[in-house]
C-alpha cells in the first residue's frame, strides 16, 4: 500500500464511521437516534482509531491536511509530500461521506430538517460569530496538533520502543480527539480538520436529497483556515521546545 492510498482509505473510513454516526444520531427513525453528543464524540474517537490504525503503518495516517501542514511546518514531513498527501484526504473524506449518504439514504428519504442533513457531512456553529468560530477551530486543532508532535515522538524506555501512530499510537491519538470533541467541540462540531469538512460539504451539495437546503458556503471557510492556522502555530511553539 501507498502512502497516497493509505491516507485515502484511512480518511474514508475516518469519515464513513464519524459522518456515519451523526447520521445515526439526528436522523429520523435510525436505532440511535437522539442518543447525543457523547454517542457522537466517542465514536469519532473511534473512528480516529481507525483510520489511523488502517494508515499508520503506511503515511504515518495524518487523515488531515492541518496535520500535514503542521508537521510540514516543523520539519518533520517532507513539503514535497503535502500535496499529495492532502489531496489523498480529499478524496477520501468524500469517498467516506458519499458511503455514509448510502447507507442511511432510506432515513435521509424521511427526513424533513435541512440542517439535520447538513450536519451529516459537516460542520457549523450553534452560534455563529465568526471571530468566535474561528477562534474555537483554532483551539482545537492547536490542540490536536502540538499534542500529536509528542505522541509520534514517544518512546518506551528504557528499550526505547517507538510508540508511533500504528496500531499502538491511535489509542492515544483517539483520546485525543475524544476529549478535544468533549471539551472544545460545543461550539463549532470541532471540524479541526479542513478534509473533515470541505470533502463532505461538497458531497452534500452534489447528492440528491429531498428538501437538504444549502449547503451553507457562508461558513465553510472557518473550518478550512481556522484549523490550518492552529495547526501552524502548534508547529511554532513546538519548534521553540525542540
Amino acid at each position: 500500500m501507498t502512502p497516497f492510498i493509505a491516507e485515502l482509505i484511512g480518511t474514508m473510513l475516518l469519515i464513513l464511521l464519524g459522518d456515519g454516526v451523526v447520521a445515526n444520531v439526528v436522523l429520523n427513525d435510525t436505532k440511535g437516534n437522539n442518543s447525543g453528543w457523547m454517542v457522537i464524540t466517542t465514536a469519532w474517537g473511534l473512528a480516529v482509531f481507525v483510520g489511523v490504525t488502517v494508515a499508520g503503518p503506511y503515511s504515518g495516517a495524518h487523515l488531515n491536511p492541518a496535520v500535514t501542514i503542521g508537521l510540514a511546518i516543523a520539519g518533520k514531513f517532507a513539503w514535497a509530500s503535502v500535496l499529495p498527501y492532502i489531496v489523498a484526504q480529499m478524496l477520501g473524506a468524500a469517498m467516506g461521506a458519499f458511503l455514509v449518504w448510502v447507507m442511511y439514504k432510506d432515513h435521509f428519504n424521511r427526513n424533513n430538517d435541512p440542517g439535520a442533513m447538513l450536519a451529516v457531512f459537516c460542520t457549523g456553529p450553534a452560534i455563529r460569530n465568526y471571530v468566535s468560530n474561528i477562534s474555537s477551530e483554532i483551539i482545537g486543532a492547536f490542540v490536536l496538533v502540538f499534542t500529536v508532535f509528542y505522541i509520534t515522538g514517544a518512546e518506551i524506555t528504557p528499550t526505547k520502543v517507538p510508540i508511533g501512530l500504528g496500531s499502538v499510537g491511535a489509542v492515544p491519538v483517539a483520546f485525543l480527539v475524544w476529549v478535544i470533541g468533549l471539551s472544545l467541540g460545543g461550539t463549532t462540531g470541532y471540524a479541526i480538520n479542513p478534509a473533515r469538512d470541505l470533502a463532505p460539504r461538497i458531497m452534500h451539495a452534489l447528492l440528491p436529497m429531498k428538501g437538504k437546503g444549502g449547503s451553507d458556503w457562508s461558513y465553510a471557510w472557518i473550518p478550512i483556515i481556522g484549523p490550518i492556522v492552529g495547526a501552524a502555530i502548534a508547529a511554532l511553539v513546538y519548534m521553540q521546545f525542540h
